[in-house]
């Protein structure tokens, strides 16, 4: 059996110099954002954990030695969330995706036995996302495209962002949901709550958004993985249902909200046994890919002997750390 964590990152550290160099007044105004959304104290503290990680970050020979250390095969590799730039004007958020394509492609091309590249498409421009899907999965031979929950005032529910999901489907394109920053801003902004509580709530009404607006009866075939095990969703599903049944603004899409939990993919990251045992339940075991979040401090350090010491049968098990994202690429379009 092949292990293989869908879930790592990779940062640019050359293409965020260059949105520097390009944009300064707006990174700076990004990072004033950031400052307040998650308090002085978290700001300090994650940039001195990131910096001690920069080699698990960009380095090959250290990522593939945790690898191998972690039991972990074939790593999924996508930038970082801060390479998202959902404030970048048209022009320049076109250039970032492309270029985070082409470098995401360089990386994993050193080691294309152990490492599976994720693109990058600029979510607040609807218009110019086909160009950048198919540049990442036609053009760099990605399997697919990492998104966040939204970006300014593109929600996944957009009507605008029906031929996205009608291309990533067409092309049997994984589309990896992981959240940037929480519209909660300065409500999170200490005791780590924008990481904590922020991402389960953005990964929740990224995924709401989703099913209540029928993208998924529009797009059967669709590939979605949500990071984080999808967040409060999963946990709460049951209240979603009841709207479903009782409030008609709540009747977008064609089924009871909680079918559609295994319609959709979910990594192991959650840090709780009987979650992922819950998980498994809700959505199926066939819908649970392993996950680690590599290398950050709020990811897995041991995603395998956790996934292992869940208490799940052998077989659901072995699906998870393997089966399932193996056979989530099988039907994609080879570039």
């Amino acid at each position: 059996m092949t292990v293989v964590d869908v879930h790592a990152h990779l940062l640019l550290p050359s293409l965020h110099a260059e949105v520097e160099r390009r944009a300064p007044d707006e990174v700076a105004a990004a990072a004033a954002l950031e400052l307040r959304r998650h308090g002085a104290e978290s700001q300090r503290i994650s940039g001195a954990m990131v910096g001690a990680r920069i080699p698990k970050l960009t380095d090959l020979a250290v990522r593939l030695a945790d690898m191998d250390a972690q039991g972990v095969d074939r790593q999924w590799v996508s930038v970082s969330p801060n390479h998202f730039y959902p404030w970048a004007a048209e022009g320049l958020a076109v250039w970032i995706a492309q270029e985070a394509n082409r470098l995401v492609a360089e990386h994993v091309a050193q080691a294309p036995d152990r490492l599976t590249g994720l693109g990058v498409v600029p979510l607040q421009h609807p218009s110019r996302i086909l160009e950048c899907v198919d540049d990442a999965i036609l053009g760099r031979g990605l399997a697919g495209i990492e998104i966040s929950s939204f970006a300014g005032d593109v929600e996944l529910s957009d009507p605008r962002l029906e031929p996205m999901w009608a291309r990533v489907a067409e092309l049997g394109a994984v589309v990896f949901l992981h959240p940037f920053g929480c519209s909660l801003d300065e409500r999170l902004d200490r005791f780590y709550l924008a990481n904590t509580v922020g991402q389960p709530v953005e990964n929740a009404v990224a995924l709401s958004h989703l099913i209540f607006a029928g993208v998924l009866d529009r797009h059967p075939s669709l590939k979605l993985v949500a990071a984080h095990g999808g967040g409060y969703l999963p946990t709460a599903i049951g209240r979603s249902d009841h709207a479903w049944r009782v409030r008609p603004e709540a009747h977008g899409c064609a089924h009871e909200p909680s079918s559609y939990l295994q319609r959709l993919w979910f990594d192991t990251v959650v840090h709780d046994a009987a979650a992922l045992r819950h998980l498994v339940e809700v959505a199926g075991p066939g819908r649970v890919v392993l996950g680690s979040d590599y290398p950050f401090d709020m990811g897995l350090d041991d995603p395998v002997g956790t996934v292992r010491g869940a208490g799940l049968d052998d077989e659901t098990t072995e699906r998870i750390l393997g089966g399932n994202a193996e056979a989530l690429l099988e039907t994609r379009v080879q570039a």
